[in-house]
């Protein structure tokens, strides 16, 4: 069957990170050596031999689903073999695709919502309430019975509900973050390695000491995710279990009254830059993917990571002989309260601007509850929330993989506050670039601490005024 094939030409240095767009047929080299025996083994599980079944499939009407996400060249490569074996089942099913970095594939993604035109299924996170008026709720197409949602507890379900309930999409995988780090360049230089309790004067403590003695980043770039640090985890950390939060439950106004909260963590940030323990904004930018981080290039000894990230550079340091081990976020205080959950990766939605929802639907419910699929993607998103899937890949799971299973269930049995909301209020995106911002102009005394952190409140109070 013919494919749509886009292409962009990229030099070699930046092909896994920038943006690739391709047809099914384009993709066959970058296919894992396992898609074709997951081909054959869900084909026949998925379409027995029964004429009647096979003549439906072959004469069902054609259909064309657009489809996009973000991510590392890992994460490419296992999606287009998923694809793949999804159009072998249905025959009548082709699906164009695009996958780019973060940054490109929302700018590409802004072009299409105010066009009109957004992927039949489409990529989202944290940030899904800016696109909720693209979005296709499932709950009709799971009363139907199109979206399988059996195997998936209401827990999981619910993090990628709206606050009503609405479902809009199926998480592609529970997931928490961690800082991965390696152990051989802490001892070497003489630093503290990290434990459950280590606060985040141990961190800044080590990487200081890591940069002085070895001449690398103590610490990589947290890019975005230094406003998550900064201000999801670090304020949450204070006080007793659940007293403060940055923007509070219902996403009315802030979870915290004193702005002064955020200093501390801002100046250790600022600290780092100056001290040359942490990448400026220009080094910063280097890094467009987990696989050019600095911890992965040997040039950092840490790395902010979401965990569903850790095999991915955990399997390329082991091919040049290092070893990464994954540690909990640092604390404001030991024994304090930990500021990390359990919450969605990422998820498929669909579009309301697709032409064939009820298919693209169907092709989520597949993506998310198929044992072989499944085996084809290896929880690279996270870990699965079909219990049958998480069961089928535990029984097999890699070092790496194990790694961050376990890691799962370390955060999965810490306290949490009774009422959490994993959800960002409209126009965050811009709060956190002033945020990043400050800590640059604290880092070259254009601002103080204080100051900073007075200008990220107030910006982010102002959402809601």
């Amino acid at each position: 069957m013919k494919k749509k094939v886009l292409s962009i030409i990229l030099s070699l240095s930046v092909c896994a990170a920038m943006i690739v767009g391709c047809g099914s047929t384009a993709a066959d080299s970058a296919v894992t050596e396992e898609a074709p025996a997951a081909t054959e083994s869900a084909a026949t599980e998925q379409a027995p031999a029964d004429t009647e079944t096979e003549v439906k499939e072959e004469n069902a009407e054609p259909v064309t689903l657009r489809m996009a996400w973000w991510g590392s060249q890992d994460r490419h490569d296992k999606t287009i073999a998923a694809i793949e074996l999804y159009e072998s089942i249905h025959p009548n099913v082709t699906i164009e695709y695009e996958f780019y970095s973060f940054d490109d594939y929302f700018t590409k993604l802004n072009t299409l919502v105010a066009s009109d035109e957004v992927w039949d299924i489409f990529q989202l996170g944290g940030n899904f309430p800016t696109y909720i008026d693209k979005i296709q709720p499932l709950d009709d197409y799971i009363a139907s019975g199109i979206v399988d949602t059996s195997k998936i507890s209401d827990a999981n379900l619910q993090t990628t509900q709206t606050t009503d309930g609405t479902q809009l999409g199926l998480t592609n995988g529970i997931n928490t973050y961690g800082i991965a780090y390696d152990p051989a360049l802490f001892e070497e230089a003489g630093a503290k390695l990290p434990t459950d309790e280590w606060t985040w004067d141990d961190y800044k403590e080590a990487a200081n000491l890591i940069t002085e003695k070895l001449g690398i980043y103590g610490s990589s770039t947290f890019l975005g995710s230094d406003f998550i640090a900064g201000c999801s985890a670090y304020i949450p950390q204070h006080g007793k279990l659940g007293e403060f939060s940055f923007f509070n439950i219902d996403l009315t106004g802030m979870g915290f009254t004193d702005a002064q909260m955020l200093a501390p963590f801002i100046q250790m940030r600022a600290d780092m830059i100056a001290n040359g323990s942490y990448p400026d904004a220009g080094a910063s930018a280097e890094v467009t993917n987990i696989e050019n981080d600095f911890l992965v290039t040997g040039e950092a000894a840490m790395t902010w990571v979401a965990v569903n990230q850790f095999p991915t550079i955990y399997n390329v340091c082991a091919e040049e002989g290092r070893t990464l081990a994954l540690a909990t976020i640092p604390k404001f205080e030991a024994g304090g309260n930990s500021g990390a959950m359990i919450q969605s990766s990422q998820m498929l939605c669909v579009s309301k601007d697709s032409d064939a929802p009820e298919e693209a639907a169907a092709f989520i419910s597949w993506f998310e509850n198929d044992v072989d699929c499944n085996n084809i993607l290896q929880a690279e998103r996270g870990i699965p929330s079909n219990e049958d899937v998480r069961a089928a890949l535990g029984a097999s799971a890699t070092e790496a993989q194990q790694i961050m299973y376990d890691y799962v269930d370390k955060i999965s049995s810490l306290p949490t506050p009774d009422e959490v909301n994993v959800l960002s209020p409209d126009g965050q995106a811009e709060v956190q670039d002033n945020y990043l911002n400050y800590i640059q102009q604290v880092a070259t005394g254009k601002l103080t601490a204080e100051e900073a952190a007075q200008k990220t409140y107030d910006d982010a109070e102002a959402l809601f005024k």
